[in-house]
């Protein structure tokens, strides 16, 4: 995105409801669901027996062409995401995260069952990939799956920016993405005007950190990393200023 755009007024129609979700209401929306059925009074109960076997292991993984930390932190649920993997396993990936390299061999962390764990600890090119985030962690309505990759990642904001009135169509989406990121949801930008105030533009659409936050849209991740967010956020922001995503031809 150009220089300035952090600059647009909160105040649009569009995104009142968004911005108020950076105050934590939409964050809070899950667990008071849950809460509404106990009382108060009752004492914390002991962990349950699947709560108990959700404890942090290690585990090797080989990676292959088109690996990158983002997704393979997605498929074994590491704490800390791709950022704690790539502080783990600096020293073999080198100084730029972004640059994944097929064979190397990395240490992951997983919260996954000591079961499901234990299958994956042999070192393996290419383990079963784990669906990316379905939409029922911002509707309870809907179980619907998609695909961890770029198509995935584009209809799955698709079906987010429908709930909250955001246009967008998969075309506009996906040019625009190929022409900031070429795909990359780790990608960012050191070079230029924003990097140089400090806020480098990140993700798929090279959003900056003030528009990302200005713009995120309730029920996704506040990472700009996380592509599903990154293009909520963006579409958000290309409404609010050129009344679409399909209207963004260039720098925006």
């Amino acid at each position: 995105m150009a220089a300035g755009k952090h600059r647009r007024p909160r105040t649009s129609p569009l995104i009142r409801g968004v911005i108020a979700a950076g105050t934590g209401t939409a964050a809070l929306a899950l667990p008071l669901l849950g809460a509404t059925a106990a009382s108060a009074a009752q004492p914390a109960k002991a962990p349950t027996t699947a709560q108990a076997a959700q404890q942090v292991k290690s585990v090797t993984y080989t990676t292959v062409k088109g690996d990158t930390l983002y997704g393979i932190a997605e498929r074994y649920d590491t704490p800390g995401g791709w950022r704690q993997l790539y502080k783990d396993n600096r020293k073999a990936i080198g100084d730029d995260p972004r640059l994944i390299h097929a064979g190397l061999e990395l240490t992951v962390r997983t919260t996954k069952k000591a079961s499901t764990a234990g299958k994956t600890a042999d070192k393996a090119s290419a383990p079963a990939e784990k669906p990316a985030q379905s939409v029922a962690k911002v509707t309870q309505a809907s179980a619907k799956t998609y695909a961890n990759n770029l198509d995935g990642w584009i209809r799955q904001a698709m079906d987010i920016m429908a709930q909250k009135g955001i246009p967008g169509s998969y075309e506009g989406i996906h040019r625009n993405i190929m022409r900031e990121s070429s795909g990359n949801p780790m990608a960012i930008n050191n070079w230029d005007s924003n990097a140089a105030k400090g806020t480098p533009s990140k993700g798929l659409l090279q959003t900056i950190d003030p528009t990302f936050n200005a713009y995120h849209v309730a029920g996704t991740s506040f990472d700009p990393y996380d592509p599903v967010a990154n293009i909520a956020a963006a579409c958000n922001y290309a409404a609010a200023r050129y009344g679409s995503i399909d209207n963004v031809f260039g720098a925006y």
